[in-house]
C-alpha cells in the first residue's frame, strides 16, 4: 500500500485525524492483517503534512497495537483479534449508564477553583520537555517509596523559608493527594485512635478518615480556632485542624490558642496533632502566619501540604511532614509501599522549585488573588446592610454572614435564579447542621474582575428584600 487517502479537517490536531482514520480501518478490515502502510516519507508527501505529523500518528498506532515496525521493512498492520475496541453507543445508549448534566451559571463563586488561565504553561512545558528529553531508565523504575529525595530537598527549603517548618527530607512522604497520606497516617496512628475535627471544615478530610473506622468528634470553634474545653473533654488522642487559614471560616489560631494545643499532646502519651496546611501561602494583610510545626518542641505534629492549591489541581503532588516517632514507626512497619507520584513528575516539580520558577510563579498568584479579593470587597459595600464580611485578608474566598434570620438555602436560591452559583457554609459542618446564622462563601480564584463584578449586581438584585 503506497497511499492513504485521507480528507484532513480543520478543527482537529491533523495526526489524530490520520491515526483515527488508520485504526478505524483496521478494525473494519479494510487494511488487512500484515499489509504493509505507506512509509512516513512518502505518505507525508501524499497528504502535504509534516513528517513529524505522519510520525505520531504512526507511534501511536503502535502503542496501541494496531501497527508493528519492522527494522529496515517498514509498518505494518499487526494482529488484532484480541485487541479492545469500545465502539460509541450513538443510537441506543445503555439505559443503566446517565451522563450526568451539570447546571451552567454565568458567575459561579467556587471556593475550591483557581485561577488556570495564569498557569506558568510555557514554562511547564519547557521543564517537561527537558525532563522527558533527559529522561534516564532510573526514571522509569520505581523510586524511593517517600518519593524522590531531591523533590523532598527542595519542598524542605522551601517549607523552611516560607513557612518556618522545621524538618529533615528523611521526616516527609511524597503522595498522589492528601487522601492518600490520611490512609497511611491512619496506619500509623492505628484505628483506635479517635480523632477531633473542627466544624464547620475541609470535609475530604473527615470522610476519609471516618470512612477508614476512626471514632470522629466535631469539635466547635471560637474566633481564636479550635475550642479547648471541648477538646479536653473529647477524649480524643488526635486533633486535626487547619492554623494558619482554617476552611471554611478563614480564622487564623491564636498563639495563644497554638500553644494550648501543644500543651494538649503533653498531657497523655501518644497524642498529636494533624496540621493541614490549607491556602497557608496567599495572605494579604501582615505577615504570613508560620505553621505551628515550627514551635513544636516535642515531636507531635504531623504537617500536610500540597501544590494542588499554589500550582494547579491536576499536579496531585501533596507531601507530608512526620514527627520522628511516627517517622520511626513508618520505617519499621510501611516503608515497603512503592511511592503513588510518578518519578517524572516529581522530576518536573523538583525543577519547578529548585530552579526558582516557583517562587516567581507563587508571587504572580498572591498579586493576582490580592487584586481580585479586594475587587470583590469593594464590590460587596452596598450588600453591607444587610450582610458582615469576614474571612478576608487570606485565602481565595469570603464569608458573607445574613444580618437577618435567613434561611441558607433561601439564599441560594435566589441567587440560582439570577444565574449565580453561591455556596453555603452548612455543607461544610460535620453532623447537626446550624440554621442560623445564613452564611455564604463567595469564592473569588477562578473568576475574573469583570464577572466578580457582574455577579454581585446579580445578587444584589437577588438579595435586594433583604438589604
Amino acid at each position: 500500500m503506497n497511499e492513504l487517502t485521507i480528507a484532513l479537517q480543520d478543527g482537529q490536531p491533523l495526526y489524530e485525524q490520520i491515526y483515527a482514520f488508520i485504526k478505524e480501518a483496521i478494525i473494519h478490515g479494510e487494511i488487512p492483517f500484515k499489509t504493509k502502510l505507506p512509509s512516513t516519507r512518502t505518505l507525508a508527501l501524499h497528504l502535504q503534512v509534516s513528517r513529524s505529523t505522519v510520525n505520531l500518528a504512526y507511534e501511536q498506532l503502535m502503542s496501541e497495537g494496531y501497527i508493528e515496525s519492522i527494522a529496515g521493512s517498514g509498518y505494518y498492520v499487526a494482529e488484532i483479534e484480541e485487541l479492545l475496541s469500545i465502539k460509541k453507543q450513538s443510537n441506543n445508549p445503555n439505559p443503566l449508564i446517565h451522563k450526568k448534566e451539570t447546571k451552567h451559571y454565568d458567575y459561579d463563586f467556587s471556593p475550591r477553583g483557581i485561577d488556570l488561565s495564569s498557569f506558568p504553561y510555557h514554562t511547564w512545558k519547557k521543564i517537561s520537555k527537558e525532563v522527558l528529553t533527559d529522561v534516564e531508565k532510573e526514571l522509569l523504575a520505581i523510586g524511593d517509596p517517600q518519593g524522590e529525595l531531591e523533590l523532598r530537598y527542595a519542598i524542605v527549603n522551601y517549607l523552611y523559608s516560607a513557612r518556618g517548618v522545621r524538618c529533615e527530607p528523611e521526616q516527609m512522604i511524597i503522595g498522589a493527594g492528601n487522601e492518600y497520606l490520611l490512609i497511611l497516617l491512619h496506619q500509623l496512628l492505628g484505628i483506635s485512635a479517635k480523632i477531633a475535627i473542627e466544624t464547620p471544615t475541609y470535609k475530604q478530610a473527615y470522610r476519609v478518615l471516618s470512612s477508614l473506622g476512626h471514632q470522629i468528634k466535631t469539635i466547635e470553634m471560637d474566633s481564636y480556632g479550635m475550642r479547648m474545653d471541648q477538646l479536653e473533654e473529647s477524649g480524643c488522642n488526635a486533633a486535626y485542624v487547619m492554623p494558619s487559614h482554617q476552611y471554611p471560616t478563614g480564622i487564623v489560631m491564636s498563639i495563644k490558642r497554638r500553644l494550648e494545643l501543644l500543651a494538649w499532646t503533653k498531657q497523655a502519651p501518644n497524642r498529636y496533632i494533624i496540621e493541614d496546611d490549607y491556602d497557608s501561602e496567599f495572605r494579604y494583610k501582615g505577615k504570613p502566619i508560620p505553621a505551628l510545626q515550627g514551635i513544636d518542641q516535642n515531636e507531635t505534629v504531623v504537617y500536610l501540604g500540597t501544590f494542588s492549591r499554589s500550582i494547579a489541581p491536576a499536579i496531585r503532588i501533596s507531601y507530608m511532614v512526620l514527627p520522628k516517632p511516627l517517622l520511626k514507626l513508618y520505617q519499621e512497619r510501611f516503608s515497603f509501599y512503592a511511592s503513588t507520584v510518578s518519578r517524572i513528575d516529581q522530576e518536573i516539580v523538583t525543577r519547578f522549585l529548585s530552579e526558582g520558577y516557583y517562587e516567581r510563579h507563587l508571587n504572580k498568584m498572591k498579586a493576582l488573588y490580592r487584586s481580585k479579593h479586594d475587587f470583590l470587597l469593594n464590590a460587596l459595600k452596598p450588600l453591607m446592610k444587610g450582610f458582615r464580611i469576614s474571612g478576608e485578608h487570606a485565602g481565595m474566598h469570603l464569608l458573607l454572614t445574613a444580618k437577618k434570620k435567613l434561611k441558607e438555602q433561601k439564599l441560594i436560591d435566589l441567587a440560582e435564579a439570577y444565574g449565580v452559583k453561591v455556596y453555603g457554609m452548612s455543607s461544610n459542618e460535620i453532623g447537626e447542621q446550624k440554621k442560623e446564622p445564613a452564611t455564604i462563601i463567595l469564592g473569588y480564584a477562578n473568576i475574573t474582575e469583570c464577572e466578580i463584578e457582574q455577579g454581585v449586581q446579580k445578587l444584589l438584585e437577588a438579595w435586594k428584600e433583604y438589604l
